[in-house]
């Protein structure tokens, strides 16, 4: 079944970016953003014309309180007709709570790298390929519209291991789809990939998976996320996470913004001519509820720094 964010814009943009802040951005720091500002902030960015946001963590809220809440993010979200709502379940029983919630999308984190799968989710890569066939036969039965998505953490390296060998993603992305997945996408998790290596990747990613193959989620911790992101597009990737502010930051690297900024790379593809969907203001503008909810936290963006330029016109 198509996605909302395709179904109801007949003219679709060139590209769709998914905003993963309300997510992976809240995930990783330590403040826990207040309900009623994340709220606030997610009509925000559906007013900017984002049409895919991953809006929360299916996760045991001991582990993380800042998604102790996501059950009532995910039904405030639902209230905006033409979006995609996704959240992240890193096991069976959050992507339980995920479908009774009644996400559009569930994506699911398989590491690509065998030290950070046993470190992140204490499970191996084959233990996890398991859990998304499992989350996969559950989304048959219960909602068969929900789209099982995998996104391969630590694809382009890892802090753990160093090197992680092409075909092993490769290998995994091919088990992860027969497995049930309806996309695998490829994240540079640690910030360690480079233009030539995600050409090459995303290139062979394509020809194993076909439509299957998913999106690039890049970080900017050594400031190649724009990059890494217009190397993904030349090859043929149309889909894009991106993290308003870069919210997340990168704890391996202080001062560095994690996520690619959402501001940064609408801007680059719009100045391009290559059509996005977003109001670039209204973006912008959707700063404000996120300070509001997160006082003091860093957040990045050269654009929103710079502003645009005289006689902009996007896209």
């Amino acid at each position: 079944m198509p996605s909302p964010s395709t179904t109801n814009h007949p003219t679709a943009p060139d590209v769709l970016i998914s905003e993963v802040g309300p997510r992976d951005g809240l995930q990783s720091v330590k403040a826990t953003m207040p309900t009623a500002d994340k709220l606030r902030w997610i009509d925000a960015l559906v007013a900017a014309g984002l049409r895919e946001i991953e809006v929360g963590s299916f996760v045991p809220a001991r582990l993380l309180p800042q998604m102790a809440d996501v059950a009532e993010v995910v039904r405030h979200a639902l209230t905006h007709p033409g979006i995609t709502v996704m959240a992240l379940a890193p096991n069976l029983r959050g992507a339980e709570a995920a479908l009774a919630a009644g996400v559009h999308k569930v994506t699911l984190p398989v590491s690509a790298s065998a030290a950070h799968s046993l470190a992140n989710v204490r499970k191996t890569r084959e233990a996890m390929v398991e859990e998304v066939r499992a989350v996969a036969r559950l989304r048959d039965a219960q909602a068969p519209g929900v789209l099982v998505e995998v996104g391969l953490s630590t694809a382009f390296g890892c802090t753990l291991q160093g090197e992680v060998p092409e075909d092993d993603v490769i290998w995994l992305a091919r088990l992860c789809a027969e497995a049930g997945a309806d996309e695998v996408g490829l994240s540079d998790t640690t910030g360690m990939a480079n233009p030539a290596q995600v050409r090459r990747l995303f290139t062979r990613l394509r020809a194993e998976l076909g439509a299957k193959a998913g999106a690039a989620h890049m970080h900017n911790t050594r400031g190649l996320g724009l990059a890494n992101c217009l190397a993904a597009y030349d090859v043929g990737v149309r889909t894009f996470d991106a993290s308003l502010g870069g919210l997340g930051g990168c704890p391996y690297a202080p001062g560095a913004s994690g996520n690619v900024v959402t501001e940064d790379l609408v801007f680059m593809f719009e100045a391009m001519g290559i059509t996005t969907g977003v109001d670039l203001k209204r973006l912008m503008a959707a700063r404000a509820p996120l300070q509001a909810g997160l006082p003091g936290e860093p957040i990045y963006g050269m654009t929103p720094e710079a502003g645009l330029p005289k006689g902009w016109v996007p896209g």
